[in-house]
């Protein structure tokens, strides 16, 4: 299967999918291309609202990681960009909630986390072909002791790239 590329079509199927996912407690939709998914919440950097965007995961050491690929768009996604202005937020994992600390992974850490990435769905090799800009790769810690269902991260399951959850 391709690449997706944004445009009003897959942007509604995400919309879909957000509700779908919400709806079944992750149960439908999650998992896309072997990884797993994610509901992660945001505070508009303008508008001060928040901000929901369904996004695939690896876990790694007890953190979620997701990439700001904007489907190889020139551009960074809002998501990201209300991270960077605020990078507290908050993620749905099935129906669990946790809290979060945003920030992009530099590095070793980045490009180990990048091979990993990759391997696991070759389409963001073909984003980042489609664009100039470095793809972020986000790296989402939870917070300890926050919010509901917050857990201290060597409680966090360890979640692989496949979308059996083993």
């Amino acid at each position: 299967m391709p690449a997706v590329r944004r445009n009003r079509a897959t942007e509604a199927i995400w919309s879909l999918h957000k509700r779908v996912y919400r709806a079944s407690g992750g149960r439908l939709f999650g998992s896309i291309a072997g990884m797993r998914v994610l509901v992660l919440t945001t505070t508009g950097r303008r508008s001060g609202q928040e901000r929901s965007t369904p996004l695939m995961h690896l876990c790694d050491e007890g953190r979620y990681i997701v990439v700001a690929s904007n489907a190889g768009e020139p551009r960074d996604p809002a998501w990201w960009l209300n991270l960077e202005a605020r990078p507290q937020a908050r993620i749905e994992v099935g129906r669990e909630q946790l809290e979060v600390q945003a920030r992009e992974a530099e590095g070793e850490d980045r490009e180990r986390l990048w091979q990993r990435l990759v391997q696991v769905n070759s389409d963001y090799a073909t984003y980042q072909q489609r664009t100039e800009r470095r793809i972020p790769v986000v790296v989402l810690e939870p917070a300890v002791g926050t919010g509901r269902g917050a857990r201290s991260r060597s409680q966090l399951p360890e979640v692989t790239g496949r979308s059996d959850g083993g």
